[in-house]
């Protein structure tokens, strides 16, 4: 395990905090390379690691990661606002290289320990993670004991360690059980590759398996810390508000910057492809420039401003939160639910723009090599995702605007 000096080392050694104008620059660079194997990694149904090393790199692990451990500390809207450019070449990747750098900041939530138990022997870590409380976790000495299955841990062959969500019984009424994450070593589980799937295929979201795993007391973050924000990794870095930011704020955006992302790079190869083709149909006609057609005029214009629309939602509200803890308030309900409901409905805003694109592609995007139609796949595959059901998240904005009690995931 590297020492207390050799982490304070490998802090002071790595490049100075890099503005935003930077770390788009260095993104900027390696996006041909990301793109150029977007095909690959969709059929090899993993990201490559070239693409994570390529990521790491240039720092984009460190960009929500605690300075103390190396990190840039840059508020949440950076890395979203990164990771629409990043899936612009390829959403699989960013949707894992998202969620691995998100992770960065959910860690720094759990107690001091543990967050040197994660970093501390390999600075370069990173967690792959299960949000649903797959099993009840079995007290043990010192902690707890793990066996089940964990579903959808999106970048298993990447990271060195997991977030595995589970049920514990509550210390204030031990007959009543709540989730909590648990950080379990990669070595300590197996993983089961259950992953064949039409949109994301390049994700990797397998399945983990442990057999009786031990994990340490301070290995563990309850889900009522983290939602509200009040976790011990708040207290540690108390002089960052952004660290107390309620989770679901946060991270279901980094999801949903996939969607964005993967619409907008479809509108800006829809544009490259579109802007010089000519109809080739018999029955139709031949030789009619596309672009000259007010129905694509339409679509294009319909994917455009439903891009800008979902990418300005996302942001914003990101800035939003970020800006009523360095005020000094505490992030309300309302605050995230409204968060959830940006989220939410930015997906379904990047699918609109995909939807109009991919609608008018023609025969030659059913190419599975064409970016248009794999967009379409991705975009839609993150709508699938529970959080970011609309009817979930729409009913429960409805449900508090309305002076319901709020049913759902907030």
């Amino acid at each position: 395990m590297a020492t207390s000096a050799q982490r304070k080392r490998h802090a002071i050694e790595a490049p100075s905090r890099p503005d935003v104008a930077e770390l788009k620059s260095r993104l900027a660079s390696l996006r041909p390379q990301i793109e150029a194997r977007a095909l690959a990694t969709e059929r090899a149904c993993r990201v490559p690691a070239e693409n994570i090393a390529a990521l790491r790199a240039i720092g984009y692990f460190d960009i929500v990661k605690p300075a103390r451990f190396g990190g840039y500390e840059h508020d949440f809207d950076v890395l979203v606002d990164l990771n629409i450019e990043l899936a612009k070449s390829c959403a699989s990747t960013a949707w894992v290289a998202g969620l691995l750098a998100a992770h960065q900041w959910l860690i720094a939530g759990f107690p001091e320990a543990a967050q040197r138990d994660v970093w501390d022997d390999n600075p370069d870590a990173v967690a792959c993670g299960s949000y649903a409380p797959a099993a009840k976790a079995v007290s043990a000495d010192g902690g707890w004991r793990l066996t089940g299955r964990w579903a959808f841990a999106s970048g298993c062959d990447n990271a060195q360690w997991s977030l595995c969500a589970a049920l514990l019984p509550s210390e204030a009424d031990e007959t009543k059980l709540v989730p909590a994450f648990l950080l379990v070593k990669a070595t300590d589980y197996s993983i089961d590759d259950t992953w064949n799937v039409v949109g994301l295929a390049g994700t990797g979201s397998k399945t983990l398996v442990l057999d009786d795993v031990f994990v340490p007391a301070h290995r563990i973050l309850g889900f009522a810390e983290t939602t509200s924000g009040q976790t011990p990794g708040a207290s540690i870095y108390a002089g960052n508000p952004a660290f107390s930011i309620p989770m679901l704020c946060n991270i279901p955006s980094c999801l949903a910057s996939i969607a964005v992302g993967a619409a907008a790079g479809a509108l800006d190869d829809y544009l490259a492809r579109t802007s010089k083709r000519v109809t080739r149909g018999a029955v139709a006609g031949s030789n009619n420039r596309m672009a000259e057609f007010p129905t694509i005029q339409l679509r294009v214009a319909e994917a455009a401003a439903s891009v800008d629309a979902a990418r300005h939602t996302l942001l914003r509200d990101l800035a939003d939160r970020a800006g009523t803890v360095r005020a000094g308030i505490e992030v309300s309900v309302e605050d995230r639910i409204t968060s959830r409901r940006g989220q939410a409905f930015s997906v379904g805003l990047a699918i609109r723009a995909v939807e109009a694109l991919n609608a008018s592609t023609g025969g030659l995007g059913l190419d599975l090599a064409n970016p248009v139609q794999r967009a379409w796949r991705d975009a839609n595959a993150v709508g699938r995702h529970i959080s970011m059901n609309w009817d979930a998240v729409g009913t429960m904005y409805g449900q508090m605007v309305l002076g319901l009690t709020p049913q759902g995931q907030y």
